[in-house]
């Protein structure tokens, strides 16, 4: 791989399989996540959205293929030659993840703590800079059981970005969120990803979400995936696709098989 193709797209699927015992999650997934852009994976519940997100942190490995994390082929990769790849890599886990045991100061103080060479006063001036900039105030002291759901996602987006990763992995961001909450995690997500450029990749089933904040879709299906821009998947001319995007997929065409053009103007049909 080049390092200009490394510098567009800093995370590549190249006919990735996965599977869990006798379960296959993916056959033959091809992708590419563009760089400083947001990019939605969506999917029925059980079709890998996660897995991708586990694959690119080396958390496991694929059974076939390969996946390129900023330039370096990262699929058989050991723990230890991990280290560096993660360095580059920020995780907003689906709970929050955060340490039940620390106050939310001391949750984000943790991996500068553990991998920054700074002083303590420079760290506490970047936590309360990440706090601030996810609209949490006066909760330095606070454990993780006495924010609400959406005050946890919040810090857990500070704590995700507190190390200045390249690519932000978010894991299903929006689930068990109000309305109100929903939409103060999207405008977050969006405003990071234009400021500093983040690419981010968001595992999700909001499609709401999807199509206000998304520049590029991976929607995940049985016999392969299909990319595009979300307006564009919105209204294309396969029915199961559009009736996806307009939430009302329907369970029973996940054994269905996608019609055998390739091509359409509308999106790019990619994976087996």
């Amino acid at each position: 791989m080049t390092t200009a193709t490394a510098d567009e797209t800093p995370v590549v699927f190249d006919d990735v399989y996965m599977s869990f015992g006798e379960r296959d999650v993916l056959r033959g997934l091809s992708c590419r996540f563009p760089r400083g852009k947001i990019s939605v994976i969506l999917g029925g519940s059980g079709s890998g959205k996660t897995t991708i997100l586990r694959l690119i942190g080396g958390l496991i490995h694929p059974r076939r293929g390969r996946i390129v994390v900023t330039g370096q082929d990262i699929s058989q990769l050991s723990e230890t030659e991990m280290y560096g790849v993660r360095e580059k890599l920020g995780m907003m886990f689906q709970g929050g993840a955060l340490l039940d045991s620390l106050a939310i100061f001391d949750n984000l103080a943790f991996p500068l703590r553990e991998h920054a060479d700074m002083t303590e006063a420079d760290i506490a001036a970047e936590v309360h800079r990440q706090l601030t900039a996810v609209g949490l105030s006066e909760v330095d002291d606070l454990l993780p059981r006495q924010l609400s759901g959406g005050m946890i996602k919040r810090a857990a987006l500070a704590r995700a970005i507190i190390t200045k990763p390249e690519i932000l992995l978010c894991d299903e961001p929006f689930s068990g969120l109000d309305p109100i909450s929903v939409k103060r995690i999207e405008t977050l997500l969006s405003r990071i990803n234009r400021q500093l450029r983040i690419t981010m990749l968001v595992s999700s089933h909001h499609i709401p979400s999807t199509m206000r904040m998304a520049d590029e879709v991976v929607l995940l299906r049985p016999d392969g995936a299909v990319t595009g821009p979300p307006a564009q998947l919105h209204d294309s001319p396969d029915p199961r696709i559009a009736a996806f995007f307009n939430e009302e997929f329907d369970e029973s065409f996940e054994g269905a098989e996608m019609p055998g053009e390739r091509g359409h103007a509308t999106s790019r049909w990619v994976g087996a």
